[in-house]
């Protein structure tokens, strides 16, 4: 299937977005170490990059499973898909994070996990961490078990007929959505599948039911669009209240479907510039760029302590290209191999000839 150059330049700023929003920490303490001033940046709300990814992953979801729909056995091959997608970099990073706060405890944020926070983490289901938190070992995996909830009733829709799968979907996230909303607090991990922030994996299926049925932005509409988004964005990281579960879904949930709606529906055919190639390259790695990016603003931090750099701003920049080179190896040299090797074995235990 043809890649849309835009979507993947959406993926690259919404992980570049939620990178921005875990270096200024550390910026923050080197400047403090160093008697320096440093003032966080709250221009966006940065990790509405979040927001960004969950409306993209409903988009993608319909986009790339158009030969699924209908198809027998469709829900098995969708699972095996996303299975060879998503686990492989995820545990390996995991792992790696486990690895290192068993090697270097004072290196983390977190407490001593326990046994059963580390199998929920293995197996995607929200689990209370020892802090009293519902996250797995590895902080940022929450968005992850978020993913693994969509994708588990997607693969459910695709054993219904063809026209029922989208519905069926939508409405089992609205009505975890209401049941916690109305009947709450719920407990897990409904309460925690209840969130209104899974109804942004509905408006990205929504937009791709758009785009299938030929609705288009063009030129002067679909950059107001995409402006829109980045206006939406900016408020409310300047309004106040714009941070609870609803509030956050209507700012940020909203600001993420103008820009997906700019992304996605868009005119395709032109060759892309340079610049948005390589945009396009880094949303390749985005998932890289997202899980691997505190272990490298952290390194680069200890790092700038040992070398006597305390200049936030020239941290900041450094850690966040670090973090961008470092995407994109483990996306070329980890990722993709990774992902065609468990793809390939999935298909061959499944009595399936063996596809890359």
């Amino acid at each position: 299937m043809q890649p849309i150059y835009s979507i993947q330049v959406l993926r690259a700023l919404a992980a570049f977005m939620v990178a921005i929003h875990h270096v200024q920490p550390d910026a923050a303490a080197l400047a403090e170490r160093a008697g320096l001033s440093f003032s966080r940046s709250d221009l966006l709300p940065w990790m509405a990059g979040v927001d960004i990814f969950f409306v993209v992953s409903g988009f993608i979801m319909v986009h790339a499973s158009q030969d699924l729909f209908g198809r027998a056995g469709a829900w098995r091959e969708f699972l095996k898909r996303r299975l060879a997608r998503i686990v492989p970099l995820y545990w390996a990073m995991t792992t790696l994070f486990l690895l290192v706060g068993l090697v270097v405890p004072a290196a983390l944020n977190s407490g001593v996990p326990s046994f059963t926070q580390i199998l929920g983490s293995y197996l995607f289901w929200p689990v209370v961490s020892t802090q009293g938190l519902v996250q797995p070992v590895y902080s940022l995996g929450w968005t992850l078990n978020y993913e693994m909830l969509f994708y588990a009733l997607f693969a459910l829709g695709l054993i219904l007929p063809k026209g029922w799968t989208l519905p069926a979907v939508t409405l089992v996230l609205a009505v975890l959505v209401g049941g916690e909303s109305l009947g709450g607090p719920l407990s897990l991990p409904f309460g925690f599948w209840g969130q209104p922030i899974v109804l942004e994996f509905a408006a990205g299926m929504g937009i791709a039911v758009l785009r299938r049925r030929g609705f288009r932005l063009h030129g002067a509409l679909r950059v107001a669009v995409a402006a829109g988004g980045v206006a939406v964005l900016i408020a409310a990281a300047q309004l106040p209240g714009t941070d609870g579960p609803w509030s956050s879904v209507l700012w940020r949930g909203g600001a993420a479907v103008l820009l997906m709606l700019s992304a996605g529906c868009g005119r395709e055919g032109i060759v892309p510039v340079w610049p948005v190639k390589a945009l396009a390259a880094v949303g390749d790695a985005s998932y890289a760029l997202y899980l691997v990016h505190p272990f490298v603003i952290r390194g680069m931090r200890e790092v700038a302590l040992r070398i006597g750099l305390h200049a936030p701003m020239l941290f900041i920049a450094i850690a966040l290209t670090g973090a961008v080179v470092a995407a994109v190896l483990l996306y070329r040299f980890f990722e993709k191999p990774a992902t065609r090797l468990v793809r390939r074995w999935l298909e061959s235990s499944g009595g399936r000839p063996a596809q890359a």
